[in-house]
């Protein structure tokens, strides 16, 4: 089993909800984790964000379907951190 640890997002996102309510809210779905979140430029209508997650075991489906159902678009994921796990038999 191999356990995702962490992952650097690159997401465009309307301007609303913003970078606050947009990190809170991809802190709750479905699990503790914890996020940060780097503005990195501003147009007219969107914000490109630098999305940090880190946790015990991301579930990306669920992060994924977040920023989606956040108005936000994935457009890469630009680091990930794993962590194999040896299953007990």
């Amino acid at each position: 089993m191999v356990l995702v640890k962490k992952l650097v997002l690159d997401v465009l996102k309307p301007h609303q909800p913003n970078a606050l309510e947009f990190a809170q809210a991809i802190a709750s779905a479905g699990g503790e984790y914890r996020v940060s979140v780097n503005v990195l430029e501003v147009d007219e209508n969107t914000e490109t964000l630098q999305v940090v997650i880190e946790g015990d075991a991301i579930d990306f489906e669920t992060i994924q379907s977040g920023i989606n159902d956040l108005g936000g678009s994935l457009h890469s994921i630009d680091e990930v951190e794993v962590q194999g796990k040896r299953e007990d038999r």
